[in-house]
């Protein structure tokens, strides 16, 4: 019965492409179903923060006097805070769509959301916000930790 345990435990807490002691069609399918979860959250996020780009290039005047008197961004001053902000989300979700550099792209829009929950003021912070921002944050990290998936261009650079 600890066996059993214990295995049932290590099949549905491996994170990897290969789940263990699972049969080979499992196996293939987990793997397939990852890749393509991967992938929804690859695109996703680069709609969420392109499009957010797109608004603060939209109107750049706006998008500076909102970084030097509505966000509060720490550790960088407004105008830097703005240039960079905007630069992640315009590169970094060309990149996720690609699958190119996956996990340093995750990584970086997982810096730019955070700043971006750390800048809001608390009062301004709705519950939504919060929701949207925490799912986001995970959806992120998720690449960070497993990746692009499949169906990207780092699996083909590693494949080839």
């Amino acid at each position: 019965m600890n066996a059993l345990i214990a295995n049932a435990l290590r099949t549905f807490t491996d994170p990897g492409l290969t789940p263990a002691r699972m049969p080979a069609p499992l196996v293939a399918l987990a793997s397939h179903a990852q890749s393509l979860a991967l992938l929804g959250a690859r695109l996703y996020l680069a709609q969420v923060f392109f499009l957010s780009g797109l608004t603060k290039l939209r109107d750049w005047s706006s998008t500076l006097a909102l970084f030097h008197d509505v966000y509060a961004v720490p550790l960088l001053p407004p105008t830097l805070a703005a240039y960079l902000g905007t630069a992640g989300e315009l590169v970094l979700p060309v990149l996720l769509v690609l699958g190119l550099a996956g996990r340093f792209a995750g990584a970086g829009l997982f810096v730019v959301n955070l700043m971006a929950a750390l800048s809001l003021m608390a009062d301004d912070f709705s519950p939504a916000a919060q929701a949207q921002h925490t799912l986001w944050g995970v959806l992120a990290l998720g690449l960070v930790l497993w990746g692009a998936g499949r169906w990207s261009a780092d699996r083909v650079i590693r494949v080839a």
